[in-house]
């Protein structure tokens, strides 16, 4: 189950003509509450698209009965008349929920630069109000109609022993190196929180999982992840509790986000240890992830430590050569300043890639997660606009 998963949420998804092909491509969540308690955070790209200059306008007031979602255009650098596009799909979502439009945060996914067929947008949300459910198939289908070059829905739901539980969809299959948020993901839960309390628990589960997946840099601008909370459990966790969890649900998105990323064939965590400050360790954690040469040294199974040093060493953070450790599946190929076993010693013919980087300098530590750089990355990403 998946945002339906909670209790006190309906979702939809439908085809509404904004794709050619005729997929499914606008998706509906609804929060039937008691509560409507919401938190978000947003992409850190200056060039923010309307729904995101909306959504983070209306969530100034920590409350959100609905989130209507469309795949097949961002609606990114369209100007005034883009946000107006933003404006109006707000208002049609308002009208059939019978709520207002500053309860409504919107997510656009797909070219940028191009405005939205808004009759097909308008009609699809009439449509998907009409077949909303709280059933796994629909949240499957809201999932689904979110995907752009994405190959499957991304979907999680977990329970806690107290009787709440936290679902949530995600898309992104490429330019994916968030910062703050993801491409788009919604988080339901039907514990009971106030809004300041789920904003905290967003920022601190997001901040080690979706702020962590970095495959190959590119910052979206319409990057956004949304808490919503309807309190249907009747249950008011700890706060540290719900945040455990959170960061569960998360980072479970995130290992699905990353094994579907555009032509990956490996699934690279990078953790970083001893470094001076934690700052330091993602630094060095995503200088790792973002370098060419160790992307495409770890598609073709090479346990290339040179190319690691090389890159971690131009990485802003306190290194010190003769401190420094890189192990690779389990393997210490580099210590105290030079080799310390035969590179052929690990094997990364499997799908799973951890790279451990000790800088020995201090205590703090960062996991970045990544992938490789493949053909297949190249070839879709050159074929045709996305």
């Amino acid at each position: 189950m998946t945002v339906t998963g909670p209790k006190g949420f309906r979702a939809a998804g439908v085809a509404a003509g904004i794709k050619p092909t005729g997929a499914l491509d606008l998706a509906l969540v609804v929060n039937d509450g008691p509560d409507q308690a919401a938190a978000g955070v947003f992409t850190r790209n200056v060039i923010k698209a309307a729904p995101v200059l909306w959504s983070q306008e209306v969530l100034r007031h920590r409350r959100l009965r609905a989130v209507v979602l469309n795949s097949g255009g961002a609606n990114a650098a369209t100007g005034p008349g883009g946000f107006q596009d933003t404006h109006a799909t707000a208002e049609q979502v308002a009208k059939v929920l019978d709520t207002g439009a500053i309860e409504v945060a919107v997510c656009s996914t797909g070219l940028i630069g191009e405005r939205l067929p808004m009759p097909a947008v308008l009609s699809g949300v009439d449509t998907a109000a009409g077949a909303l459910a709280a059933t796994p198939e629909a949240g499957l289908a809201a999932a689904t109609a979110i995907m752009t070059t994405d190959s499957k829905p991304k979907q999680t739901f977990k329970t806690h022993a107290d009787g709440w539980g936290i679902g949530g969809m995600a898309k992104g299959a490429g330019m994916l190196a968030p910062n703050l948020a993801t491409m788009l993901s919604v988080v339901t839960t039907d514990a009971s929180l106030e809004p300041d309390a789920l904003d905290a628990a967003l920022r601190a589960a997001t901040r080690v999982t979706f702020d962590r997946l970095d495959v190959d840099g590119g910052t979206s601008t319409n990057d956004t992840v949304l808490l919503l909370a309807s309190g249907a459990s009747g249950v008011s966790p700890a706060l540290d509790d719900f945040t455990e969890l959170l960061t569960a649900v998360c980072l479970d998105l995130v290992y699905q986000l990353r094994a579907d990323s555009e032509g990956a064939t490996k699934d690279v965590d990078i953790v970083v240890r001893g470094a001076a400050s934690e700052q330091d360790a993602i630094n060095v954690g995503r200088t790792v992830a973002e370098d060419n040469l160790v992307k495409t040294a770890l598609f073709g199974s090479d346990p290339n430590w040179g190319r690691i040093a090389m890159a971690l060493g131009r990485a802003q953070a306190e290194i010190d050569p003769e401190s420094l450790s890189i192990t690779i599946n389990g393997v210490t190929l580099f210590a105290n300043g030079t080799t310390a076993a035969d590179r052929s010693a690990a094997d990364l013919s499997g799908r799973t890639i951890e790279i451990v980087i000790d800088l020995g300098v201090g205590v703090s530590t960062a996991t970045i997660y990544s992938t490789d750089l493949s053909h297949g990355y190249v070839e879709e990403n050159s074929a045709y606009s996305s």
